[in-house]
């Protein structure tokens, strides 16, 4: 039995933030496998799951729009909102006070298929009879059914999915054919590399505290034809 999915999103706007830019967003022609991850765990993930991305397919023609964003300078610290909690003071930051504007370029039009799988991790397994296809089973439901217990989203949080479907094949016939040929993407952020291993360094699921110590890992991938092959470039991925 396969434990493999392939769904279809779309949206009207996305943003695959580079991170050598420092202060003006500035998004990757395709997504990053970190987004998408993102994106799948926002309907179903739990710490025994490790989410992998095996395949994207990009559609649509890459097309940039720029526009002028308000920002929050700052966020409110998590020790605040324990505070508060706690009978404190009001964890609050006032917008008027930390508001700036910042440019974007950003994806507009956008259309992926994304080819994944997942991988147990052993941490946390609630139920001795917690197995791949008790998971499998789970995500295939909700897929189906369009639920998430956060709303997807396309790299941002205000650039949400408008449509997400589950398929059983991918028509490469819808591909652009302005996507067609070899093109070299150059190297893409993969992933945020945690020195913790996703397990809490105080060793308590119940209140657990994880290092913000990570590492980036980037990997080099081709587009050939609207598909990257993303298992094909990770041997050559880069921290």
């Amino acid at each position: 039995m396969g434990y493999g999915f392939k769904i279809v999103v779309e949206g009207d706007y996305a943003l695959f933030t580079r991170p050598e830019m420092k202060v003006e967003r500035v998004s990757y022609d395709v997504p990053t496998v970190s987004a998408l991850e993102g994106l799948i765990k926002s309907v179903y993930w739990k710490p025994a799951l490790k989410i992998v991305i095996d395949r994207i397919i990009v559609f649509n023609p890459i097309k940039f729009i720029n526009v002028r964003r308000n920002e929050i300078k700052s966020k409110i610290p998590i020790s605040a909102v324990r505070a508060q909690m706690k009978g404190g003071k009001p964890a609050e930051i006032y917008a008027s006070e930390e508001r700036s504007q910042r440019a974007g370029m950003i994806l507009k039009d956008v259309k992926y298929g994304i080819e994944f799988h997942f991988e147990l991790t052993g941490l946390r397994s609630e139920k001795a009879d917690e197995g791949k296809e008790k998971h499998y089973n789970i995500m295939l439901r909700r897929l189906r059914e369009g639920q998430h217990f956060r709303q997807p989203c396309l790299g941002c949080r205000e650039f949400s999915v408008k449509r997400l479907e589950l398929v059983d094949e991918f028509d490469l016939g819808e591909v652009s054919p302005e996507l067609k040929g070899d093109i070299d993407l150059g190297f893409m952020l993969y992933s945020m590399r945690f020195e913790d291993g996703g397990v809490p360094i105080n060793n308590d699921w119940e209140c657990p505290k994880f290092s913000d110590k990570a590492d980036a890992v980037y990997y080099r991938p081709h587009m050939i034809d609207g598909v990257i092959d993303v298992h094909r470039y990770t041997e050559g991925m880069k921290c």
